[in-house]
């Protein structure tokens, strides 16, 4: 346990480095508040290419939140009573989330969260579950938050290992692919 969570500082660190922009977060709870004012709602539109920089930026850090959980799974989940490396995931997003402006969390897509903070919480967590779990392989939209543009991207969990039903025995019915959860995203525009 005291290894994993070792572990998972480190890549929490490491990670934190390599994404974390520079200045400090301006968007705290953005996605709990309204915008204020239209000008607010109402920010350039950024050009395609910085979109797809934003895009390259979650692909590699889905692909590399993914694995990390696949190996920390692998590597240390053993039985019940170890460190859930969903709850890792948890942790890990929640350290990024809040040392830089990129955003990340674990949402629930079974309707039976781990953990009751891990569900869709706006309109956007919400559509775009219901797209996931009707086949989509992501849901994503350019959206202004203090008049700054930022790319919302949702990505699916499905389960990949036979060890996840240990600790999510509902999960055992899972059809191949299925999204079980998904991360969402919020990425700067830059």
């Amino acid at each position: 346990m005291k290894k994993l969570l070792i572990s998972v500082s480190t890549l929490a660190f490491v990670t934190a480095l390599i994404v974390a922009p520079s200045q400090q977060s301006r968007l705290a709870k953005a996605e709990d508040k309204p915008a204020k004012s239209s000008k607010s709602r109402q920010a350039e539109k950024p050009d395609q290419a910085a979109i797809k920089r934003a895009r390259k930026i979650v692909n590699s850090l889905d692909n590399i939140f993914k694995q990390t959980i696949v190996l920390i799974t692998d590597k240390y989940v053993h039985d019940e009573s170890d460190f859930a490396a969903g709850s890792a995931a948890v942790l890990l997003f929640k350290n990024i989330s809040e040392s830089g402006d990129n955003k990340v969390r674990l949402i629930d897509a079974t309707g039976e969260p781990y953990d009751p903070a891990n569900v869709a919480k706006d309109k956007f967590e919400k559509t775009g579950l219901e797209r996931l779990k009707s086949g989509a392989e992501l849901y994503e939209q350019v959206v202004a938050m203090d008049g700054k543009p930022f790319l919302r991207t949702l990505t699916p969990v499905p389960v990949v290992m036979k060890k996840c039903v240990m600790c999510h025995p509902h999960y055992k019915d899972a059809k191949d692919g299925e999204p079980i959860g998904a991360i969402s995203y919020t990425v700067p525009i830059e």
